[in-house]
């Protein structure tokens, strides 16, 4: 029998890690499928200094193994597979791996995360390995006492380097922009800047990496005049920013012209009961503190759904009777008139039940069903629409409404 899911989240990193903790401390059946080791990017991550209650030197993989621990704690369940195709069409979420599993959820959040983009220079791929690397923290130790370059100039670049240089004899910052011109935080900035064993090539680019098996130079290019250079180094650490790993999606959800998943608020995708989360996202900051905060939105928001569903599925869709389905707003006066109107007609009868929904709370039902105004009554039975009235309403035309009810059986 196919296991079923209340939530199945597609990525271990910290927006899944997150995700997990809210859904499994909800008492929903939750699970995080991931490919490779927990904890995403933030792994290679060295220091996390910025990390809300982390400032004192914990590293990556320290924040990320207590997260995922913490999940564990509340039953999140794990699941090891790459995901190579998703089916989101229906109420029951399909996901298939590439060793010919199927998962099944009521819902699904998409925590993919985002890999490094690569420079995209001769060389680059024929020395990855061997003196090219996207990742610090895994390979800073195998460069000490050797000569390194960093290329970026963002704060995953700066911080990087300095992290680079607790290891590397000289790190070497290789940066398009005039003198001065880098684009992190202020802290990491004056700290790049003030240390003695990183030295910053600006208005510079790669254009070719070089070496005889393992990497010895770089040729650069100055971006103003054209000049080209050399620079003798041990290795080159890329961080030029991030690549969605959201292949698998593309028939699945929305996605923007350079692969990010579109999103709103509630971490929604365009399709009901599908959210995502973290650096996927078509978002401004990607950070681990994002990533966490939009776990954590993403789980609560498929909570509120799953009960949405289920509710309506058991009240109205499997009734046992007819139903009159009421979407109305507490505070909207036309809204609690017409709820006395229905109360009125339907006193003294039991083969129609009445279910009350509100607008807001139950928007994602209203929304399934075209109600844009309160209040609105619909008809059901057997799980189909057979009338409805929108708007306002008067108790003659409720009485119309209960007319086209099929003879009892």
């Amino acid at each position: 029998m196919q296991k079923m899911y209340d939530i199945l989240i597609i990525g271990g990193g910290p927006a899944g890690l997150a995700a997990g903790i809210y859904g499994s401390r909800a008492r929903l059946h939750t699970a995080i499928l991931e490919k490779g080791a927990l904890g995403g990017q933030a792994v290679t991550t060295g220091e996390l200094e910025n990390y809300p209650g982390f400032f004192d030197g914990m590293s990556g993989p320290d924040v990320m193994k207590k997260i995922s621990t913490h999940a564990k704690h509340f039953g999140t369940e794990f699941l090891t597979g790459t995901v190579t195709r998703a089916e989101f069409s229906g109420p029951i979420k399909r996901v298939f791996t590439d060793d010919g599993q199927e998962y099944q959820a009521k819902s699904v959040i998409l925590a993919p995360g985002a890999e490094p983009r690569q420079l995209g220079v001769e060389g680059e791929r024929e020395f990855r390995g061997r003196g090219v690397s996207y990742c610090a923290t895994c390979d800073a130790d195998f460069f000490e006492e050797l000569d390194v370059a960093v290329v970026g100039n963002g704060d995953a670049a700066i911080e990087e380097a300095l992290y680079l240089t607790r290891f590397a004899n000289q790190v070497t910052m290789i940066v398009p922009h005039d003198e001065g011109v880098l684009y992190g935080n202020r802290t990491s900035v004056e700290k790049a800047l003030a240390n003695p064993k990183l030295k910053i090539c600006w208005n510079s680019e790669i254009v070719k990496i070089t070496g005889d098996g393992i990497v010895q130079s770089v040729l650069l290019r100055n971006v103003k005049t054209g000049e080209p250079g050399e620079l003798a180094l041990d290795g080159v650490f890329i961080f030029v920013g991030t690549v969605p790993k959201t292949g698998f999606l593309k028939e699945a959800v929305a996605l923007d012209d350079a692969g990010y998943i579109s999103v709103n608020e509630r971490m929604e995708t365009n399709i009901p009961g599908v959210y995502a989360a973290g650096d996927a996202c078509a978002k401004f900051l990607r950070q681990v503190v994002t990533a966490v905060a939009d776990g954590a939105i993403a789980a609560v928001a498929a909570e509120k759904y799953i009960e949405e569903t289920e509710t309506f599925r058991r009240q109205v869709l499997e009734a046992d009777r007819p139903v009159l389905l009421l979407f109305w707003a507490a505070r909207v006066p036309e809204s609690v008139a017409g709820a006395g109107i229905i109360e009125a007609q339907l006193a003294g009868r039991e083969d129609v039940r009445l279910v009350k929904l509100h607008a807001i709370h139950d928007k994602k039902t209203a929304e399934a069903y075209g109600v844009y105004a309160t209040p609105t009554v619909l008809l059901f039975h057997d799980g189909k629409v057979l009338n409805r009235v929108d708007g306002p309403f008067t108790a003659e035309q409720v009485a119309a409404l209960l007319m086209g009810l099929p003879a009892a059986k």
